[in-house]
């Protein structure tokens, strides 16, 4: 299976990421073996990932495994790792909706779907969180269109759209919404917002750790007492969220929260969960969004509620847009969003010996 010719790889961005996309069938199938080639692959552990692919960053070093469906609702099934750039640590705990805008396109190069004249409904499941979502691919002649006029916040020009729609996401990890059943928990004396629409995150206001939530990815990395309280609070909500000890996990994600200071819904400031986020994955914007209509939470008393259901979540980066669905009496029905991709290179890679 794995040759000394090198593995098929299609190195493709999904939203604000970028990653390896591989066939299932292309990889081992233990578990262990894969996990270690993908590590090989990215030149993990290093901080520098100098011998592999990786970006030396968290969004630059993921991984899609792409496969036939197993279930009849589904086109393709995607499982999403992220491996560790400096430890030997690929972890499965968490989608990632950046990488999952790659993965209609991805799905069609690879013959996993068959293109149709115009645009190509894919539907994709979510193995990480047994979910469907439903991307629309924009196929002119039958084959992927990858330029475009749509732009998102965190990448340069302009690609095709591809929106990306979910059902069902509440709890994906966690069992509900609300693991805990409230909208405020207080946590080592921080209101935390203990919450899962696709991501496990906690919110929480800026400036209860004495931010105005302007604060520059670079300036909160280094801040290293920051840092330590908001892991600490992380490991003490884990059990809370049913995600028991997350020492060595990469949920849930913590988000800061303050009011949007450029038109949107809501401003943010993420860790992933140990650096700051450039801008914010689409699932925690899902969540953030979801928050934000939760009476009584750090997010409703900050947040600029919109008419229309479409929420701006703004980040270091510019913002997200987060659509959210409610039935009549109010209840949110489906969130979406808005995201691009695009095929950077398509060959085989080499793992380092």
């Amino acid at each position: 299976m794995i040759h000394d010719d090198g593995v098929p790889c299609l190195w493709m961005r999904g939203g604000t990421s970028k990653g390896a996309y591989f066939l299932a069938s292309d990889l081992p199938a233990d578990e262990a073996a894969r996990d270690d080639l993908l590590l090989r692959v990215m030149g993990s552990p290093d901080a520098a990932q100098i011998d592999g692919i990786g970006g030396a960053d968290p969004l630059t070093s993921k991984v899609a495994i792409l496969g036939p469906p197993s279930r009849t609702d589904a086109d393709v099934d995607y499982l999403f790792l992220q491996v560790f750039v400096d430890r030997p640590l690929v972890s499965g705990a968490q989608g990632c909706g950046n990488i999952l805008a790659g993965v209609g396109p991805a799905a069609i190069e690879r013959g996993l779907v068959v293109a149709e004249d115009g645009e190509t409904v894919v539907r994709i499941h979510m193995l990480n969180t047994g979910e469907i979502a439903v991307a629309r691919v924009n196929t002119p002649g039958g084959r992927v269109r990858y330029d475009g006029e749509a732009a998102i916040d965190g990448v340069p020009g302009t690609a095709a759209p591809i929106p990306l729609m979910f059902q069902n996401i509440a709890g994906s990890m966690t069992g509900a919404l609300l693991p805990t059943g409230n909208a405020v928990d207080v946590v080592e004396g921080v209101d935390c917002t203990l919450i899962d629409n696709g991501m496990p995150i906690v919110v929480m206001r800026a400036a209860d750790f004495g931010l105005t939530g302007q604060e520059s990815r670079e300036d909160l990395d280094a801040d290293a007492d920051l840092k330590a309280r908001i892991e600490k609070i992380r490991l003490a909500v884990g059990p809370m969220m049913n995600l028991g000890d997350v020492t060595e996990k990469s949920v849930p994600k913590m988000t800061l929260v303050s009011s949007p200071a450029h038109g949107g819904a809501i401003n943010t400031r993420s860790f992933i969960p140990h650096r700051a986020h450039a801008t914010i994955g689409v699932f925690a914007a899902v969540s953030v969004a979801t928050a934000c209509t939760l009476k009584g939470s750090p997010a409703a008393e900050l947040a600029s509620i919109p008419a229309d259901g479409r929420y701006l979540v703004e980040h270091p980066g510019g913002a997200a847009e987060v659509l959210i669905e409610t039935d009549g009496a109010g209840r949110m029905v489906a969130a979406g969003t808005l995201r691009t991709a695009r095929k950077l290179f398509d060959g085989r890679v080499f793992p380092r010996a």
